[in-house]
């Protein structure tokens, strides 16, 4: 009889995009957290649909801020992929400036988001609309302070040098994360701001 002869590989540790374990885990990890902000827009038009009142009950939300941010965070996406091209071709120093610009844009829409929150004129218990109002804001800021901790460490390790071209799946699957956050924004802008203006 003849022998069979094994080979010994490495595991597939650090794949490439689509080979890799870390594009897969934010995969799943987005998909998971997508279907969380699924069932708390499900449940805000459901609240709304039963409700015998005016939806929102003091009216709708004021646009301004609401509106800044959305352009803060469509421009923090755009600073992230920015950056992200830079260290495809080589350049560290592009993607640390499109890292701090991202992280900047970040912290001033958490800032703008904090004041709208202090300054609603209702409470967590007031009704069932400020109750998810305050969970699905608050749920998106916490994805938010998320993104920028995830952003702070990839800028940490690119001033380190621990980027290059060709060798930098953190920083593309890190962006990817934050380009989810904030097209989850532009659901809950359409869904909480716009949405209570078209009934």
């Amino acid at each position: 009889m003849g022998e069979t002869a094994f080979v010994a590989r490495p595991l597939p540790v650090r794949g490439t995009h689509w080979e890799s374990t870390a594009w897969w885990g934010m995969a799943f990890l987005i998909l998971t957290e997508g279907s969380l902000f699924a069932y708390l827009f499900f449940s805000y038009f459901y609240l709304a649909s039963q409700s015998t009142g005016p939806w929102p009950p003091s009216g709708p939300p004021d646009l301004k801020n609401a509106s800044i941010n959305t352009l803060l965070l469509l421009s923090s996406s755009a600073a992230a992929w920015w950056g992200e091209r830079g260290i495809d071709s080589g350049n560290a120093r592009r993607l640390s400036i499109g890292l701090v610009v991202t992280i900047l844009l970040g912290i001033v829409f958490m800032t703008i988001q904090a004041h709208e929150w202090a300054n609603r004129p209702f409470a967590f218990s007031s009704n069932s609309y400020s109750s998810l109002y305050f969970v699905i804001t608050g749920f998106h800021g916490a994805h938010v302070i998320v993104g920028l901790l995830m952003l702070a460490a990839l800028l940490g390790w690119n001033l380190m040098g621990r980027f290059r071209r060709g060798w930098h799946l953190q920083v593309s699957v890190g962006i990817v994360y934050w380009h989810f956050v904030d097209l989850v924004w532009l659901a809950v802008y359409a869904v909480l701001y716009l949405s209570p203006r078209l009934s």
